[in-house]
């Protein structure tokens, strides 16, 4: 998964378990960034809006499922801020306080909200089936998310402290994941897979699939571009800083 760096100098991606950073203009060997133990990160990571450190979602070795960590961007040894799990990181607020994820505390996955620094967790959705992928606003006044509620996933937002949940696409031929609103606060890009090809609660790899974008505002979503992807195309936001370019990763089988 790609994630543009606030100051648009570096893209930082995934890559067994490990994470990377490229130049995004001047194509070259990619970086390690120095995670220490935590060499199990998934798809889900996010860089602080100020760039000073990257919250991530990595696997213990021992097992439990997904944890949230934070680490400077220059590298070094994560700090544990969910110490339970499974919990997979999505946002983080504008001022780099508190992070946003999925989790599953009572056999459905929720919205959580959490201090960066740790501390106690605040779960925001309480609806039967999952809620998945959120991600603050840049004014820091709306948390976006998707959620199956309805029986297909769609797009949602509701107001930081879990208040006025709002259903924002109502497309009822694709399920509709992971929101990300362009730093100018104007578009908001997601990815749709095509009813019928999955469950409304997956999001898997190797589909045929769709970016879509439509107005923050609310507004009919259009086509930006059709894929061969799913899972880890664009999990986590991927703007670039000046909100005119987007990164996102498409699949290739090998015969």
């Amino acid at each position: 998964m790609l994630w543009y760096c606030p100051d648009g100098k570096w893209l930082v991606y995934n890559s067994g378990g490990k994470l990377y950073k490229i130049s995004p203009d001047k194509p070259g060997e990619p970086e390690l960034i120095n995670t220490s133990f935590a060499a199990r990160c998934n798809n889900d990571h996010v860089i602080s809006f100020d760039g000073s450190f990257i919250a991530i979602s990595n696997s213990p070795a021992e097992g439990g499922g997904s944890r949230v960590y934070t680490v400077p961007f220059s590298g070094g040894t994560p700090r544990l801020i969910t110490p339970i799990g499974p919990s997979y990181l999505h946002g983080i607020s504008p001022d780099g306080k508190t992070l946003a994820y999925c989790a599953d505390r009572n056999g459905n996955y929720d919205v959580y909200i959490i201090p960066t620094e740790g501390g106690a967790e605040v779960r925001l959705t309480t609806a039967e089936g999952l809620d998945d992928g959120p991600e603050y606003s840049p004014d820091g006044k709306y948390i976006w998310f998707n959620s199956v509620r309805t029986g297909l996933m769609q797009i949602w937002r509701m107001k930081v402290d879990g208040s006025e949940q709002t259903q924002m696409t109502f497309d009822e031929t694709r399920n509709s994941w992971f929101p990300h609103v362009s730093p100018d606060g104007k578009q908001v890009i997601f990815i749709t897979y095509y009813k019928g090809d999955l469950e409304p609660g997956q999001h898997l790899a190797n589909k045929n699939v769709e970016l879509r974008i439509m107005p923050a505002s609310g507004g009919e979503p259009k086509t930006l571009v059709k894929l061969f992807g799913g899972q880890g195309t664009i999990n986590v936001h991927s703007w670039a800083p000046d909100s005119r370019r987007l990164a996102f990763v498409s699949y290739r089988l090998n015969n």
